[in-house]
């Protein structure tokens, strides 16, 4: 029997009735007619009948020891994790409403859709062959337990018709779709595209619904134009699908569409988005222009900043903004520049994302504006270019941005530029010297502590430098330290002793000069021992604790083991998302290494995308596999950035040692032999090595 659309649409008021009357759904009764139009006697007959056949089948069940057949999308679903694992059996009958050949390592993705709802159906990719949506199939199988919900396993699948898709699905909301009520079901969403994302087989756009940013993937139609669909109003029916983390649990929700034909345009994308009215940045996200911001917007100002990656920084008359830009094109500073993009908030302040840009003229340079560093950290001048005088107490010349550490009043700040444009200006940049800097002011505020009357207040800023001429050496470094001072404590006491009291002035020039320093060491001491970004070990601790682990192994006759990670394809990431999505991805892998290891081992991070992770006093070598092993599942998550799940994967070498071939550069040369193996491999994987072998007899790919 097949299963035509209206039936489909008929039956699907009886579905929801179904659903919101809170019945345990796994066995559901036949669907019980409004009294108003049959009365009560009916009504009783059905839920009397229905009850007796619910005791009748319990009873089967107990004394023959079979399950019962479930026959609906509903009861399939409704399942519990320890119903579906007993595999009921299944037979269905419903429409495809979306299909992929490969949606999993092994697996292909059907959604089934029949009168009283949906249901994921999880075939070997060998097993089945291409269903056009809207084919009407007959699935037999049995229950299983998917990433999150209930699944149709083991189907045995036949065509046996073709229908229309469902018309009516329920529209609903983001956070509505957050809860995963409507996990696999058929749903409407609305909202606007704000950018289109093209891949060889898929096609994935960020939809802006009322209530946050949903991604909606779908197969790449042949053909097809999708860049008209930017900044258009959309309707669009879907499958919902959850974002799990490793423990099957829901982090998030994204949809999968069957293709175009799902997607009905409300209110087309304006014309040429760059002959939209001017909007001035003092405007963005006001009372008086929220509701504009649905769509893009348009702006125009000078150039201020320009990153490597697709960040751009300009100033209009009333203040800087920065923006995400889509494009790859690059301008000079000062250059006139007109900007369309959605407008949004980063760190409580505005920005624009998913934007176009494009010159307009060629323009002044724009001056910083000299401010103190307290007015800087109140968040008055954020994105604006400024100019700040302070003393350089630290330096981080290693990593892929140069951090230069300062010191003004009471407040220290960083001041950053790109390695690659440094050059060999660094030499002139002495600790101790007073410098002047110039860059955009980039904020960053802790609603959850620092909120006063509905205000986010500024926690800490930083600069973003254009270029190595940003920094002006005003004065090096001081002549003063502890042994001049005291050659000349000594002289002035030998002199004379009228000048006692100028040897207790400089005495206690001396008190404070020392504490200042032993502050200054501490300081110091904590940054050469720990990253700045992500709070590891860096390189010069972790060789402190290898070579203390290397000796512990040998006097007690243990091993060890030493694991390379490596970010796969990290420039790409900087390159498309920018340097602020780069640092977060940095800062999340490093939570989750120190997660996914003892608190007895050591995570360090030796530069740029690069960490180690020593295993000490390591008596159970299997332990290595599953930890790696547990590394690169938990990297393989996306971290969530300014509304977006950025992809991101690791590859693992691992080196092992037992007591006779422990050697500290050995361990590390091994460990990285090994990473390049899992890279070769085809990364987001691990490799383990030996001293005394060359190929791991275990291997593991995520």
């Amino acid at each position: 029997m097949s299963v035509t659309g209206s039936e489909v649409n008929r039956s699907r008021a009886e579905s929801a009735t179904r659903r919101q009357d809170g019945v345990p759904a796994k066995f559901r009764l036949r669907p019980i007619v409004s009294p108003l139009l049959h009365g009560i006697f009916p009504i009783l007959l059905a839920v009397l009948s229905g009850f007796a056949a619910a005791v009748t089948g319990a009873f089967a069940e107990e004394h023959s020891g079979q399950l019962p057949t479930l026959t609906t999308a509903h009861q399939a679903h409704s399942l519990t994790s320890s119903e579906a694992v007993r595999e009921y059996p299944i037979h269905l009958k419903g429409i495809v409403t979306y299909f992929d050949q490969d949606f999993g390592p092994g697996y292909a993705a059907i959604f089934l859709h029949d009168a009283t709802g949906s249901v994921f159906v999880k075939p070997l990719s060998t097993s089945v062959d291409p269903l056009p949506v809207g084919s009407v199939i007959d699935v037999r199988g049995v229950s299983g337990v998917g990433g999150y919900g209930p699944v149709v396993a083991k189907p045995h699948i036949t065509v046996v018709g073709h229908a229309p898709l469902p018309p009516n699905p329920p529209k609903v909301s983001l956070a509505h779709l957050q809860t995963g009520a409507e996990d696999a079901q058929w749903v409407e969403v609305e909202g606007t595209i704000h950018s289109v994302i093209e891949y060889p087989h898929s096609v994935t756009m960020q939809l802006a619904m009322i209530d946050g940013i949903i991604n909606l993937t779908m197969p790449r139609e042949a053909g097809a134009t999708y860049s008209n669909l930017v900044d258009a109003e959309v309707k669009v029916h879907a499958n919902a699908a959850p974002t799990i983390n490793l423990d099957s649990q829901m982090i998030g929700v994204h949809l999968m569409g069957p293709g175009l034909s799902t997607v009905k345009i409300v209110a087309p994308a304006p014309g040429d988005p760059f002959k939209q009215p001017l909007t001035s940045v003092g405007k963005l996200l006001h009372w008086d222009e929220y509701s504009a911001h649905i769509h893009r917007v348009h702006l125009r100002g000078n150039v201020t900043l320009q990153w490597p990656g697709s960040w751009l920084c300009i100033r209009d008359a009333d203040r800087g903004i920065c923006v995400q830009s889509i494009q790859d094109a690059r301008f000079a500073l000062g250059d006139t520049v007109d900007i369309v993009g959605f407008a949004g908030a980063e760190n409580y302040e505005p920005v624009l994302t998913d934007a176009l840009v494009k010159k307009t003229g060629e323009g002044g340079l724009v001056e910083g504006v000299p401010v103190s560093a307290a007015q800087a950290l109140r968040g008055d001048h954020a994105s604006d270019l400024i100019q700040i005088e302070g003393r350089l107490i630290g330096n981080d010349l290693a990593s892929s941005e140069v951090n230069l550490m300062l010191s003004s009043g009471n407040t220290v700040f960083a001041a950053v530029l790109p390695r690659d444009m440094v050059g060999n200006s660094a030499s002139s940049w002495k600790v101790g010297s007073k410098l002047r800097v110039t860059g955009i002011c980039s904020v960053q505020s802790d609603a959850r502590s620092h909120v006063r009357e509905g205000i986010a207040v500024t926690r800490s800023f930083r600069l973003l430098m254009r270029s190595p001429q940003d920094v002006v050496v005003l004065q090096g470094p001081s002549w003063w330290s502890p042994g001049h001072i005291l050659v000349l404590l000594a002289l002035a006491l030998i002199a004379t002793l009228c000048v006692l009291g100028w040897v207790i002035v400089l005495q206690r020039r001396v008190e404070e000069q020392a504490r200042l320093l032993r502050e200054s060491e501490s300081r110091f001491r904590h940054m050469a021992l720990h990253d700045a970004l992500t709070g590891l070990a860096t390189r010069l601790l972790l060789d402190d604790r290898l070579t203390a682990a290397v000796e512990t192994a040998k006097r007690h006759q243990t091993g060890l083991a030493l694991l390379m990670i490596d970010l796969d394809n990290f420039k790409k990431i900087n390159d498309t998302f920018g340097h602020h999505c780069g640092d977060e991805v940095l800062r999340v892998t490093a939570d989750r290494l120190v997660q996914a290891v003892r608190k007895s081992d050591t995570v360090a991070r030796m530069g740029g995308d690069e960490f180690v992770v020593l295993l000490p006093d390591l008596d159970d070598p299997p332990l290595v596999e599953k930890i790696a092993a547990k590394i690169v599942e938990s990297l393989a998550e996306p971290v969530p950035f300014a509304g977006r799940q950025v992809p991101v994967s690791v590859s693992v070498g691992v080196c092992t040692s037992a007591v006779a071939g422990l050697d500290d550069e050995a361990l590390l040369k091994y460990a990285d032999d090994a990473l390049y193996k899992a890279k070769a491999k085809g990364r987001d994987c691990f490799h383990i090595s030996t001293p005394d072998q060359k190929v791991s007899p275990t291997e593991s790919i995520a």
